[in-house]
């Protein structure tokens, strides 16, 4: 399977007065790369909501290796590394070059967005974003229940 990349680059704003990209920029970072890796995999963000669906995050782990500063061109590469029944995780590196700045693995809750509960991943939605699940991504989809008559 393929692995999602972009790219953006570091505004002055997103610094703190040390002139590196303050910590909590990196989740806007993983956010953007997140919703872009959506948009290839099925589609505007809008489309799932007007489907009665929507994605929370639901835990974000940050791994800090070296600081990116202002005017860096950053690349995000994303990747689906477990595909649940309700929720996904997805790994995203981000890079300078050739070297590693931050890792962040971001699980994502689907819900249904009338409603707010946690909802079973759909058969189309799932598909999408197989796209840019890893080879070893585990997928667990929906089981099927064999009701007695």
């Amino acid at each position: 399977m393929a692995e999602f990349r972009c790219e953006l680059r570091v505004r002055y704003g997103e610094c703190d007065p040390q002139g590196i990209v303050f910590n909590a920029n990196y989740l806007l970072y993983t956010d953007v790369a997140f919703t872009e890796l959506w948009r290839a995999a099925i589609g505007p963000w809008q489309e799932m909501n007007e489907r009665g669906y929507d994605a929370v995050v639901g835990e974000a782990n940050l791994r800090f290796r070296a600081p990116a500063r202002f005017d860096d061109v950053l690349a995000l590469r994303a990747q689906i590394v477990e595909l649940g029944t309700t929720s996904m995780t997805t790994d995203v590196a981000v890079m300078r070059a050739q070297q590693l700045l931050v890792e962040v693995r971001v699980q994502h809750v689907v819900i249904d967005a009338r409603s707010w509960r946690r909802t079973e991943i759909p058969a189309w939605m799932r598909t999408g974003l197989r796209r840019f699940a890893a080879d070893q991504a585990e997928d667990h989809p929906p089981q099927q229940v064999q009701t007695a008559d």
